[in-house]
């Protein structure tokens, strides 16, 4: 039986992340962490012959958190935009994991139509050895431009 070789993990601090807001690409270099997932919304519903409650999918939903230094305005300028003039910000996050050390070579998947739920304004940690915030975000489409390769097995 083969296994999997620890040499592919892939090394988080080997990505790459970027954000393009109004046509604009900007590196996030300050990004500490980011996190998408996609939940499926299912219906519940039972049927003769059938005892137990079943299920079936009717859409999905994309949620996700980015974390980050606290060291960039840009976020703040988005969600100031909204407060002080009713328009919304939509932007698209590319995430790139590329570990040279790997095998595996390139996944490369780009979130679409992404939009905070929440921005820290302000903050300070007198305990903290540096200052991060956590933004919640969601987004309403995705598209999967590399794939990881298949692992060889030791």
């Amino acid at each position: 039986m083969g296994f999997f070789k620890f040499e592919d993990a892939i090394s988080g601090q080997e990505a790459r992340a970027y954000i393009t807001i109004d046509g604009r690409n900007e590196e996030l270099f300050y990004a500490k962490k980011i996190e998408a997932k996609i939940e499926k919304e299912k219906a519940e519903g039972k049927t003769l012959g059938k005892r137990g409650t079943q299920s079936k999918a009717k859409g999905w939903k994309g949620t996700g958190t980015l974390t980050i230094y606290y060291a960039t305005s840009l976020f703040i300028d988005l969600m100031l935009k909204y407060v002080k003039t009713g328009v919304d910000t939509y932007f698209d996050i590319m995430v790139i994991n590329e570990d040279p050390t790997s095998s595996l070579g390139k996944q490369t998947v780009v979130l679409k139509h992404c939009n905070f739920n929440d921005v820290t304004v302000a903050a300070f940690d007198t305990d903290a050895d540096f200052l991060s915030e956590d933004m919640a975000f969601t987004f309403s489409d995705i598209d999967l431009l590399n794939k990881f390769n298949n692992p060889t097995l030791g």
